[in-house]
């Protein structure tokens, strides 16, 4: 297996799901992978402050993007690290308090995550 496709098996086991657009970018690129890899290193894993509250932290920041997409992403790796019900719902309280009603309807689908 090459090291690109490690990379992004390795990012699917800790999201708990593996990205399309990182399987199709390792067809293309895998050297792209691997400079994103070190990035998703950082978000991924414990550090000053735990995963968790980063990928909340990131939920939020591709929120205030209106990323769809992006938001359902970040709530499955949220679910699968940890977060609970109540601290994705205060999340979206500082999402709504600080990006507004665009930035909430931006996370209508990975709400239904919460189901």
């Amino acid at each position: 297996m090459s090291e690109g496709k490690e990379l992004v098996e390795s990012i699917g086991e800790k999201m708990g799901f593996t990205p399309k657009v990182l399987e199709t970018l390792e067809a293309i690129d895998p050297h792209f992978v691997k400079k994103y890899s070190r990035c998703d290193q950082k978000l991924l894993t414990d550090g000053a402050l735990p995963a968790k509250v980063k990928i909340l932290m990131a939920l939020a920041v591709v929120a205030s993007k209106q990323c769809e997409a992006c938001t359902v992403s970040q709530m499955k790796s949220a679910l699968k690290n940890g977060a609970t019900k109540e601290e994705i719902m205060e999340t979206m309280e500082v999402i709504s308090i600080t990006s507004g009603a665009p930035a909430v309807a931006a996370c209508r689908d990975a709400l239904k995550l919460l189901k």
